[in-house]
């Protein structure tokens, strides 16, 4: 009996082995089957990337290693005023019967800023005068001191190029500086110039002030 048993428990460790190595073939060899795939896979990925990367580029800067300092001029400006505006400026080229085939539209957002004030480079000793505890003072004319397109803010809400004809290069940049002589404009319009006056009219009262000169008046070329 002890013969039979220990027969029947050799025959189940045979089985287990067997049965094991069966197992780990199986395995392996499914492993084998599915490398090709993932490979495919893998190289397709790659493949999508490539044609992603070429279809959307991600632009490269490299400025160039060498900067030209041109001129170095100290200033002395008050600005006194700002103006931030925003303009809307349509450039266009063939519009007409046939601006579907051959026209190029843009429609462009120009947001700009543009400050007023008074160089006080221009102001020469002549032009103050102190008698009978009175200050005179001439003050040079306000002036445009930046007058300048906001690039981050400004953009291109739409373009709208015929079907026969490739976008004009030139077209957006037209835009830009339109928008930046429209933007000037409207803040002249508005008498940038007069509140930069009298900004830096009221300013200097108190500068003035302050250096022991409580009373002073501003006089023109006339007065």
């Amino acid at each position: 009996m002890k013969n039979n048993n220990l027969l029947s428990l050799l025959i189940l460790i045979v089985i287990g082995v067997a049965a094991y190595f069966i197992v780990q073939t199986v395995r392996e060899t499914s492993q084998a089957a599915v490398a090709p795939f993932q490979q495919v896979n893998e190289a397709n990925r790659a493949l999508q990337t490539q044609v992603s990367n070429l279809l959307n580029p991600t632009p490269t800067i490299i400025p160039d290693p060498v900067t030209y300092i041109n001129e170095i001029r100290a200033l002395a400006r008050l600005e006194t005023i700002q103006y931030s505006v925003e303009k809307v400026v349509t450039c266009q080229v063939n519009q007409g019967t046939f601006d579907f085939a051959f026209g190029d539209k843009v429609l462009f957002v120009g947001h700009g800023t543009v400050i007023g004030g008074i160089d006080m480079e221009k102001l020469r000793p002549e032009d103050m005068h102190f008698e009978n505890g009175v200050l005179s003072v001439r003050l040079p004319s306000a002036e445009i001191l930046v007058a300048t397109l906001d690039n981050q803010k400004s953009y291109v809400y739409d373009r709208q190029t015929g079907i026969l004809v490739k976008p004009n290069a030139e077209l957006e940049t037209m835009c830009r500086q339109s928008a930046e002589q429209e933007i000037l404009k409207g803040a002249l319009e508005d008498g940038i110039l007069e509140h930069a006056q009298d900004n830096a009219e009221a300013y200097l009262i108190k500068f003035f002030a302050a250096l022991g000169f409580p009373n002073t008046i501003f006089v023109s070329d006339q007065g």
